[in-house]
């Protein structure tokens, strides 16, 4: 994970190689998160295939609460879309595409899935078959990529449209077979071929009931976020964020969709800290900061709402070191929903290499995606941690990326 501060010198690059979640390059290499995007685009341009998945360890116990879909390489180390099913054992691959699947999503309704490979979209069946394109994004602009590139296929939860990014906001309805772009990238040609995108707009999650769509705004140097309201139009932008950088998927939405969280382990060019926002009026609460004048510097990451209110998050207080902060030893905890009262530490490990987080629905467990090391900014093993901090931690595979639960 590079510092923060470099987002401003390598922002145009990172939009050039369409800088939404994920990054158009090969699918072992998309970030997950904001601060990862300056080394995913540098990674991109010197990329390693990542290990291929082999069943998972049949000594897993349990049963999942529902199946889990993610992104591994297969055989013949080409990115995927693969199943593992509730019994935690059983591991099903669902494409068999050429290319590497860059991006996808999961019906919460049927189970089936949309794709992007080779900037195309498909959508397929939930046991891969009946694979058709619906989407392509035809010849590529090399030089401006995010000019061409398809990003962030997303279902509504009733299973009828897939948004997606490309030359702005999309919508593919699955009844009509018809696609409608709603918002338009705004964008700047400064002359002698230098186009500069002056705001980018790509999906990346709905609220349950489907009311509100929460996308990323990108741009020049950074990003943000906004609610869009699929009926009627309106697009609500945050305010109030005080140098934190609220973007690119890495929430969690209330169960009532009126409210989300974000949360950011690294502090540079933007603080650290961990936020709550409005979605209704896009007003920002601070629950706390890491900054370069904050002392103590408080940080978290992949933060979680549960149903019942608490908040689950990772965290950690350092001494301010004068520096930038970059994947400090962070802590699983829980507290209340404002992120402060009765925070309590939930286990004894430390986690500094954890590149995604997928919890359970109940909060029960959250399944990471740990790094072999620190210079890994892309997927990881995929380990269950109980926040029982009584029962041990779980190894379920030995590489997953881009985790999402099934219906």
């Amino acid at each position: 994970m590079k510092n923060k501060s470099t987002i401003a010198l390598f922002a145009l690059l990172l939009l050039a190689l369409a800088c939404a979640n994920p990054l158009t390059q090969p699918a072992a290499e998309q970030p997950d998160n904001v601060e990862t995007m300056v080394a995913a685009t540098l990674s991109a341009l010197t990329s390693v295939p990542a290990p291929s998945t082999p069943a998972p360890v049949d000594a897993t116990p349990g049963v999942l609460p529902r199946s889990m879909y993610y992104l591994a390489n297969d055989a013949a180390q080409i990115m995927q879309v693969f199943r593992l099913e509730r019994d935690s054992k059983t591991l099903t691959q669902l494409t068999f595409e050429p290319s590497s699947v860059e991006d996808y999503d999961v019906s919460q309704t049927d189970g089936s899935i949309v794709f992007l490979t080779n900037h195309q979209l498909f959508l397929a069946n939930a046991d891969g078959s009946n694979r058709r394109m619906i989407f392509d994004a035809g010849p590529q602009d090399e030089i401006n990529l995010f000019m061409t590139r398809i990003t962030s296929p997303v279902f509504s939860p009733n299973g009828q449209t897939v948004a997606f990014g490309y030359k702005g906001l999309n919508f593919y309805s699955i009844a009509s077979g018809q696609s409608n772009r709603v918002l338009e990238n705004i964008i700047h040609d400064a002359g002698s071929g230098l186009i500069v995108p002056e705001e980018l707009y790509w999906p990346e999650m709905y609220s349950a009931d489907g009311s509100k769509l929460i996308i990323t705004l990108g741009y020049y140097e950074g990003a943000s976020t906004a609610i869009y309201f699929p009926n009627g139009g309106a697009l609500v932008r945050l305010n109030n964020e005080q140098r934190g950088i609220i973007c690119c998927g890495d929430y969690s939405v209330s169960s009532d969709g009126a409210s989300f969280y974000a949360a950011s382990p690294t502090y540079g060019m933007f603080s650290a800290g961990l936020w709550r926002v409005d979605t209704n009026t896009g007003a920002v609460t601070t629950a706390f900061l890491g900054d370069f004048d904050s002392n103590p510097a408080e940080v978290a990451d992949n933060p979680f709402i549960a149903p019942d209110g608490q908040l689950y998050y990772f965290y950690t207080s350092i001494p301010n070191p004068g520096d930038m902060v970059n994947r400090p030893a962070l802590q699983l905890v829980r507290s209340a929903a404002d992120g402060v009262t009765g925070r309590t530490v939930l286990r004894p490990e430390t986690f500094t290499s954890v590149n995604e987080a997928l919890w359970a629905p109940d909060g029960s467990f959250v399944i990471v995606a740990n790094a072999q090391n620190e210079q890994i900014y892309f997927g990881g093993a995929a380990q269950l941690f109980y926040t029982d901090g009584q029962k041990a931690m779980i190894s379920m595979l030995p590489f997953v990326q881009s985790m999402k639960w099934g219906p």
